[in-house]
């Protein structure tokens, strides 16, 4: 019966309601102490704060760059494409999101050498691994970059 079902035993657990009385064992100062930085509204640190010393972030010498101009790629193994094409087919970046072989829509797909492919298929994608375009076309496929 869906009216009687409850969580297990010790499944679940009340919510500690503090500063609603003394009895409650959270009473009074609601377990934040008294006064100090920490007992006011509002009050304690920002992260990385440590009590006016020079921040260990701060201490550290800044390395390296990030490369905003850098293309990051859906990559996609030979040997997975036989398990969702068929001998013949075309194989393209609108199947591979039809068929929920990949999912991400920005980025270019490229295409690497992992696995063995048995089918010549038509590929058309963005890059190609030297290896899975020698597998590709060993396979009697081909591989055109879109």
């Amino acid at each position: 019966m869906l009216d009687k079902l409850q969580p297990s035993a010790g499944a679940t657990k009340k919510r500690k309601r503090i500063g609603r009385g003394e009895a409650s064992g959270w009473g009074k100062t609601s377990g934040r102490g008294h006064k100090g930085q920490n007992a006011r509204s509002g009050g304690g640190t920002k992260p990385g704060f440590e009590g006016g010393q020079m921040p260990l972030q701060r201490r550290l010498p800044k390395r390296g760059f990030t490369n905003i101009f850098k293309t990051s790629y859906t990559v996609l193994n030979v040997g997975r494409l036989t398990e969702y094409f068929s001998a013949g087919e075309t194989v393209d970046r609108d199947e591979l999101i039809k068929k929920g072989v990949i999912s991400k829509r920005s980025a270019p797909v490229k295409v690497l050498g992992g696995g063995d492919i048995g089918i010549a298929l038509t590929v058309k994608v963005g890059v190609f691994s030297k290896s899975a375009k020698e597998k590709i076309e060993a396979a009697g496929g081909t591989a055109e970059v879109s």
